[in-house]
């Protein structure tokens, strides 16, 4: 039966609400009927995919619409198309049957789909008999979705998409095309509006920006050789590990010759020995994901399953990561389901309604970054990112994610006026949506990666953000494995900006941490956002003349690594870098020709191999049992003490000075006579200090020595026996 002259029109114009009712083989009254548009042609004869022939089409439309019948039943079939002297050969994508089956449709509908990464998105695959691209997009909404790209000019009625109607899920096999090309989404709105085209929330690799389209791609890499850094991991207790983080932005760390960012193999050759020389055991990422706004540091994704296009393909981020892996090293990335940018391309009404977002903007609108909120309440949206979380585990390899801005996540009035925001349904500021969500991710990663890390960036008091999200446990408990120590960051830091004449009377500063110290797996960060938007370097940070700020800051550094908790030092604070960081340029490298700088640089290394060759400095980070004061109330000389401690290990004493005053014989309580060696003088002059210190060692008689402590430094003793 011929469709209506308005069904034609809807098809050739690309708005056709069931384009597989009309386009390829069906079988019919009289035979197998073949429906095709191939614009240019003149001419076009049906044959089977090995090539067998199956008859002749009649062009019925000047805009390029074939049909006819051919023989035998209905199946995948390419037409040879004619005009003048040209000919070329087209596979019908419509006459493929869906690549998505029942349990794909239950699993999505239920928000239980654990791999969704294999379903939707871009894959190449072969399909029926033949090598293609399958093309998934979620637009529940949707009156329309074509997927448009280089390969049909960017036509939208070549590859109108099949709607899976109980899921709001379009697909299409699109054959004969492969890695590499461009695509977007063309969508028309409920309303009926054609949306500007979207790029594939799914997108495995996108342009580099300013171009914004995804690009058909095999994520990660087929082989790897990191099976004994995994087996490590995933055998040890990371709490009662050495966890070193050295953070890194991966525009910036350095730049090639003209300028340009690193290519991730350049990037593999230059910073992963340098990570292993300096002794950390981690590298965190600021995000990698596609985001088309530098100044955003990567977090205003556009792109969550695509590293970006900056640094080459994925398989380049995948070797690096397999090649840290073989050193030794972790690879961490901070991940950020909190919000997302509205840039047209992206997810912002994606079929036209408020689909990632919450429509009401006291819900679904950030104040702070102009962005907006998932909707963590719907099934769809949380399945998303939960793939994302095991899509990079999986894929990757990454060790763990870092989640950004979880404080913003937890409460519905997060820097919102009252007025501004909704409560929930008891009247409350939490979000439970939110916790809920990120207590399923934490089930999800951990249940099914063994050795992966998940670490809070929380700012809050929020109670149990590091204990088990167990089904049946305390809905406030978040599951995470360790949490930023935001109170450690911002007290210290506040103390040794001060003049040493004050500090006696701001003693608790450094005390009062250790009050809620083991509350939670805490890991101390001294990370990117304290060294931009006009707060200078750590180094301008720190008080007195330039003698004392390096003074100073080897002193902190000593004190934070002898500090309970996991260690994280954003990239060139590491040297004493000067000035404050700027995305758009690489790292002062040349102060490392100066003295001061590279002292500093030596005594991190030092500090990071100490930390992990002695187990009282790690293995207790997290428990109250590896840590007790030798001096807390000496607020006169600014000095602190403590022994750091692990069962059959032998213990480590810190000794801070934080005044300039040096200390030739100070009576120090330590917890067991007889020889201590100094293995940490952050004022040993290799460093860029005075050299005052105790010749190697001291000894301790009833229970005390008499101790040199330098100015403005910190020292570190083992027991000898």
């Amino acid at each position: 039966m011929q469709p209506p002259a308005s069904a034609i029109e809807a098809l050739l114009n690309g708005t056709h609400a069931d384009p597989f009712s009309l386009l390829g083989t069906h079988a019919g009254p009289v035979g197998t009927f073949a429906r095709a548009i191939l614009p240019g042609a003149e001419a076009a004869s049906a044959f089977s995919l090995k090539g067998g022939f199956l008859g002749h089409l009649e062009r019925v439309d000047d805009r390029g619409l074939f049909e006819g019948l051919v023989r035998g039943k209905p199946r995948p079939v390419k037409y040879k198309c004619v005009a003048g002297k040209h000919s070329w050969w087209v596979t019908d994508p419509y006459s493929f049957g869906p690549v998505l089956g029942p349990l794909d449709d239950l699993l999505i509908a239920q928000g239980t789909h654990f791999r969704l990464f294999d379903k939707m998105g871009a894959h190449l695959l072969e399909h029926e008999g033949a090598q293609g691209v399958h093309f998934a997009v979620w637009a529940p909404n949707a009156a329309h979705v074509s997927v448009v790209g280089d390969f049909n000019g960017w036509n939208p009625a070549r590859h109108q998409m099949r709607r899976r109607v109980d899921i709001g899920v379009w697909e299409i096999f699109v054959p004969d095309i492969g890695e590499w090309e461009a695509y977007k989404y063309r969508i028309i709105g409920p309303d009926g509006a054609v949306l500007p085209l979207k790029a594939d929330p799914f997108a495995f690799a996108s342009e580099l920006r300013p171009k914004t389209a995804s690009l058909t791609a095999r994520p990660a890499k087929p082989d790897w050789g990191d099976c004994a850094h995994r087996a490590h991991w995933a055998s040890v207790d990371p709490r009662r590990e050495a966890i070193s983080i050295y953070e890194v932005h991966p525009g910036s760390w350095q730049r090639d010759d003209n300028g340009w960012f690193l290519t991730w193999d350049e990037m593999a050759a230059r910073l992963i020995p340098y990570v292993v020389e300096m002794g950390f055991t981690h590298i965190e990422f600021l995000p990698v994901s596609e985001h088309p706004y530098d100044p955003s540091w990567g977090y205003q994704t556009t792109g969550l399953y695509a590293p970006s296009a900056r640094f080459g393909a994925p398989d380049g981020f995948a070797r690096f990561v397999d090649g840290a892996h073989r050193a030794g090293i972790g690879v961490l990335i901070d991940w950020v389901p909190a919000h997302f940018p509205v840039d047209e391309h992206g997810l912002a009404r994606f079929d036209g309604t408020a689909l990632y977002e919450h429509d009401d903007p006291r819900l679904g609108f950030h104040p702070d970054w102009n962005t907006a909120i998932y909707n963590f309440g719907r099934r769809e949206v949380a399945s998303f990112l939960i793939n994302n979380a095991l899509f990079w585990a999986e894929q990757y390899h990454v060790d763990g994610l870092r989640v950004d801005a979880v404080a913003s996540m937890l409460y519905r009035d997060y820097s919102r006026a009252a007025g501004e925001w909704i409560p929930n349904e008891a009247g409350g500021r939490e979000n439970w949506e939110a916790v809920d969500f990120l207590r399923a991710v934490n089930r999800a990663v951990y249940s099914s990666h063994a050795g992966f890390l998940t670490i809070a960036e929380e700012s809050t008091a929020w109670p149990g953000v590091t204990l088990p999200a167990y089904e049946d446990g305390p809905r406030e408990s978040l599951g995470f494995g360790f949490k930023w120590n935001m109170g450690f960051m911002h007290d210290t830091l506040k103390y040794m900006g001060r003049d040493p004449v004050h500090r006696k009377f701001h003693h608790d500063d450094i005390t009062f941490g250790l009050m809620y110290a083991f509350a939670e797996n805490f890991v101390l960060p001294l990370s990117h956002d304290e060294v931009v938007h006009g707060k200078g370097s750590l180094l301008t940070k720190m008080s007195g003349d330039a003698w004392q700020k390096f003074a100073n800051l080897r002193a902190y550094y000593g004190f934070m690594w002898g500090y309970p908790g996991k260690k994280l030092l954003f990239m060139g604070q590491e040297f004493a870098q000067g000035r404050e960081w700027a995305e758009d340029r690489a790292l002062d490298w040349h102060h490392l020709d100066d003295p001061a700088h590279a002292g500093v640089r030596a005594l991190v290394r030092d500090l990071n191999h100490a930390y992990r060759r002695y187990p009282a400095l790690h293995a207790r980070d997290c428990e109250g049992e590896g840590f007790e004061w030798l001096v807390v109330d000496d607020a006169a000389a600014s000095v602190f003490a403590w022994v750091r401690k692990a069962p059959g290990h032998r213990p480590v004493v810190v000794v801070s000075n934080m005044t300039p005053a040096l200390h030739t014989s100070y009576r120090l309580r330590l917890p067991h006579d007889g020889l201590w060696a100094e293995i940490i003088n952050s004022d040993a002059a290799v460093y860029g200090g005075s050299g005052q210190g105790n010749l190697g060692a001291v000894t301790a008689h009833h229970g005390a020595a008499d101790v040199v402590l330098p100015p403005l430094s910190t020292l570190m003793f083992v027991h000898q026996g």
